[in-house]
């Protein structure tokens, strides 16, 4: 695959100070007044000063000014406008009007960490002695980021602008309600729901094993319990443990672990997935205000402002 990873995104939220000390709180490391970093993906998060919460923008890393012209060329024959430059192409994805760079950029280069130690029936594994998730003291630092879910009001034009026109890869499908699509070896980089408007659903970000997941969700909650969305639990589409937070602009963060990982596109099949197996295969029931955000009502309304 030409592209190879979801390289940052940027997040715009009507208190900027307030969403800053939520991020720094998950892991995120800020470089600079509203700029994070991961372990290793480098500055991957920026918020911005919007009225309401929205997905201003993301930026896709692709290998070299050929894959640019590829993707110039898919862009110009469903009649979307691109901007090109020697390392980076910009674009808009039309419905929702997220700003999009494709740049030319190194592959990210990770860390081997050793697997972690688990005993099981006949497997000890870590024999003779406790889990090493009791010796961890430091907080959890996400490694890089993952993926972005985003609700569109015209699901197959957002899913036709990252797969025809980026290049972008189906993995699985909720059939005619979203798609998982990949611009990477993780299952999935952006998933795509139909809604009845635009909006931000969450940001996923990558920590080591499931133990940093349950960590990193304890900590956010010890002094804030009204961050809690859903958790713990383990996805089917993906496979990924995972546990939902909430910043104070309303949008859904993710600390998750164990993403399926497709690295020859020959040997994965796209399959369809409905009720339960689309959300989850354990863990608690989804709140109802996950599948559908309190705000969203609220943003509606201001979106119809907007535009009278």
């Amino acid at each position: 695959m030409a592209l190879h990873r979801l390289q940052s995104l940027t997040v715009g939220v009507p208190d900027v100070a307030g969403a800053a000390d939520y991020y720094a709180d998950f892991g995120l490391e800020q470089v600079a007044p509203g700029r994070f970093a991961t372990v290793e993906g480098g500055e991957q998060f920026f918020l911005e000063h919007s009225p309401t919460r929205r997905l201003l923008g993301m930026a896709v890393a692709a290998d070299d000014g050929d894959d640019l012209d590829r993707i110039a060329a898919n862009l110009d024959r469903l009649h979307l406008p691109c901007e090109r430059d020697a390392g980076t192409l910009r674009t808009r994805e039309p419905i929702a009007g997220i700003s999009v760079e494709v740049r030319v950029a190194p592959r990210l280069t990770r860390a081997t960490v050793a697997a972690t130690p688990y005993n099981g029936p006949g497997r000890p594994d870590r024999a003779g002695t406790r889990a090493p998730v009791l010796s961890r003291t430091g907080p959890v630092r996400p490694l890089a980021l993952g993926h972005v879910v985003i609700g569109s009001v015209e699901q197959e034009s957002t899913q036709r602008f990252f797969t025809d026109g980026l290049g972008f890869k189906v993995s699985d499908v909720v059939p005619g309600t979203a798609a998982f699509l990949r611009c990477s070896t993780d299952h999935h980089n952006v998933l795509v729901q139909q809604a009845p408007l635009n909006f931000l659903h969450h940001t996923s970000w990558q920590v080591t094993d499931v133990d940093e997941v349950g960590r990193g969700a304890t900590r956010m909650l010890a002094e804030h319990p009204e961050r809690h969305v859903w958790g713990l639990g383990r996805h089917h589409i993906g496979s990924n443990f995972f546990w939902y937070l909430k910043d104070p602009a309303g949008n859904f963060s993710e600390y998750y672990a164990d993403m399926d990982c497709i690295v020859d596109d020959q040997l994965w099949t796209p399959r369809s997935f409905e009720g339960m197996q689309a959300l989850y295969t354990w863990g608690p029931p989804p709140p109802p205000s996950f599948l559908a955000p309190e705000d969203l009502a609220a943003l509606m309304t201001g979106a119809h402002t907007a535009n009278v």
